[in-house]
Order: C-alpha cells, then sequence, then structure tokens
C-alpha cells in the first residue's frame, strides 16, 4: 500500500503528539497543525488523503475548517474524521451529515487503535 498522508488537526499536544506516533507506527505519512488556520494551509499544501480534526481550537474552530475544506475542489471530497470530547449537538450532526464524506467521534469513546482501524477501514485496508 502507498502511504496515505493523514493530517491530524489538534491543538491539545498530549493528543496531537499520541496520533502521530499511532497513525505513523501504522504506516501513515502524518503531518500536523495545531489550530484551524494552520490546518487549512497544510490541508491544501499537502493534499492529505484524510484528515482528523479537533472542533474546539484557537483561530478557527474545527466546523469553519470544515467549511472552509468543503468550498475547495479537492477539500469538498477529503474524508474528515472529527475528534472532539464535545457532544453531538444539532449543530455539529448537521454539519456533519452536509459535509460528506465526515465521520464523528468523540475522543472518550474510542481509542487510539479505533481511530487508526477507522483510517484504514476508510483506504479499504
Amino acid at each position: 500500500m502507498e502511504n496515505k498522508k493523514i493530517l491530524v488537526v489538534e491543538d491539545e499536544e498530549a493528543m496531537l503528539s499520541a496520533l502521530k506516533e499511532k497513525l505513523s507506527a501504522a504506516g501513515f505519512e502524518v503531518f500536523e497543525a495545531r489550530n484551524g488556520e494552520d490546518g487549512i494551509k497544510m490541508a491544501i499544501e499537502n493534499k492529505p488523503d484524510a484528515i482528523v480534526l479537533d472542533i474546539v481550537m484557537p483561530k478557527m474552530n474545527g466546523m469553519e475548517v470544515i467549511t472552509k475544506l468543503r468550498a475547495d475542489s479537492w477539500g469538498a471530497k477529503v474524508p474528515v474524521i472529527i475528534l472532539t470530547n464535545l457532544g453531538a449537538d444539532e449543530h455539529i450532526t448537521a454539519k456533519v451529515a452536509e459535509t460528506e464524506p465526515a465521520y464523528y467521534l468523540m475522543k472518550m469513546d474510542y481509542s487510539l487503535n479505533d481511530i487508526v482501524e477507522k483510517i484504514r477501514s476508510l483506504f479499504g485496508v
């Protein structure tokens, strides 16, 4: 399998580090951004095969990132896994539904292994 590129947009340093380490160990090429603005720039420059995106972040939240991504011809199709501590309120679930392909995972409900498996399943691995 060709190395798939994954962009992780996460402002919590421990979570970002853990995701990067786990995804790299699973054979993915990992890019990182610590806020929404940098996430958009990294996504457009590197065109990852999937994006793991936190919702609550400085400079630009995850919902704004998704909106900007989906306005781009490439970004309209990239799978996004929303990873957050927030409960799925109506606003979030509506945004996920309108911005397919997008997936919503609660940090407390999923292990790092579960996240890796979710990403692998996106690529049929």
